[in-house]
């Protein structure tokens, strides 16, 4: 069943996103990244320009890209399905190119969610431009019971 109708409400709000990362995963404070938006199986997340958060060159790095997509996925599954529990059974990252300077937008989109959930997130430049990244992620939806 594809359940990403932009029509239907998300089961979570920013506030209650954001509450739950400070509860529950409070490591995702590191990255210091903005939830912008979160809708049933779509999410909208940003990434600041930090020096932190760049390699030699101030190119952002990699796994700073990662952490963002896997994140914004997050906040979709979590948007579409209520379950908190939801963990990442994979994620492919494709690096497109060099990220200009500013911070980064991530676009989440879940395309289809079972016991599995499956998205992508396309990263693009916050002044504007083209991706820079995309990421394909499935995610296991484990019951409160298994959790």
């Amino acid at each position: 069943m594809n359940t990403t109708s932009t029509a239907m409400t998300p089961a979570i709000s920013v506030d209650g996103f954001q509450q739950l990362l400070q509860s529950h995963h409070p490591f995702a404070s590191i990255l210091a990244i903005d939830i912008l938006d979160i809708g049933h199986g779509t999410a909208t997340l940003r990434l600041p320009d930090r020096s932190e958060h760049q390699r030699l060159g101030g190119m952002i790095a990699g796994p700073m890209l990662m952490g963002l997509a896997d994140l914004a996925l997050y906040a979709a599954i979590v948007g579409a399905t209520g379950n908190e529990h939801a963990v990442t059974a994979s994620l492919t990252m494709n690096f497109l190119r060099k990220t200009p300077s500013g911070g980064v937008l991530a676009h989440a989109k879940i395309l289809k969610t079972g016991r599995l959930a499956a998205g992508e997130v396309l990263l693009v430049p916050a002044t504007g431009g083209d991706p820079v990244a995309q990421a394909i992620s499935t995610w296991a939806l484990p019951t409160a019971k298994q959790a």
